[in-house]
């Protein structure tokens, strides 16, 4: 049995994004991260990291019954709170009619995205946008013309990083030294990745996979 599975097949109303919008919410009552709370727990550190909460293969990774059951024991909390938490996350009144935007200039700065490629901080501006599934999806505004002609100044692409990439899928790439591009995945081995070029007139990039932090699907773009 997968990972989490138990946990689903108890509670088959339960959604997957809302569980974990529960886990996070949970802990954030209780002054604490979610590593935070993994460790309070006694389980290890990165146990809810966003970056396990989808499989490689774009899968939805299930938390366990005895994970909750610990983050339950170490807060104190009741199996009935957290189905509180749940239900009251899965309102439509309470679901985000916007998600974050930045530049695309300012999107290789520092305090914009985890080592995930999830968004952080609180320096994002909003913009409204229908759900699409991915609570952590959020919104490059293109600036300047080297993505031309696909992408042109003005333009905001939806990039969602819980969405698995294939070959062929147009992508937002950062590098370890902090680099951020939009290329299109050509190829992906164990060591390397191969990406080309939006634009014609700039070359394609091929990466050692060490190089890359992380890599996210463009989902949409306002063309």
């Amino acid at each position: 049995m997968e990972p989490g599975a138990e946990l689903r097949d108890h509670l088959p109303m339960l959604k997957h994004a809302d569980i974990w919008a529960a886990i996070d919410a949970l802990a954030r009552d209780h002054g604490l991260t979610a590593s935070a709370l993994a460790r309070k727990a006694g389980l290890d550190p990165t146990t809810f990291n966003k970056s396990k909460r989808i499989t490689r293969e774009g899968k939805p990774r299930w938390p366990s019954t005895e994970s909750v059951a610990k983050v339950l024991e170490a807060t104190g909390a009741s199996m009935t709170a957290f189905v509180a938490y749940i239900e009251d996350l899965a309102q439509p009144h309470n679901q985000a009619s916007t998600i974050p935007l930045v530049g695309f200039a300012q999107a290789g700065d520092r305090g914009y995205f985890d080592d995930a490629g999830y968004p952080v901080g609180g320096s994002w501006d909003e913009i409204p946008f229908p759900e699409i599934g991915d609570p952590h999806a959020y919104a490059l505004e293109v600036s300047g013309d080297s993505m031309e002609p696909l992408y042109r100044d003005g333009d905001v692409v939806i990039v969602s990083p819980a969405a698995g990439v294939r070959r062929g899928d147009r992508v937002v790439v950062r590098t370890t030294e902090g680099e951020v591009m939009v290329k299109q995945l050509l190829r992906q081995t164990a060591r390397r990745i191969e990406l080309g070029s939006i634009n014609p007139a700039h070359p394609g990039r091929s990466l050692a996979t060490e190089e890359v932090a992380w890599m996210a699907r463009i989902l949409w773009s306002s063309q």
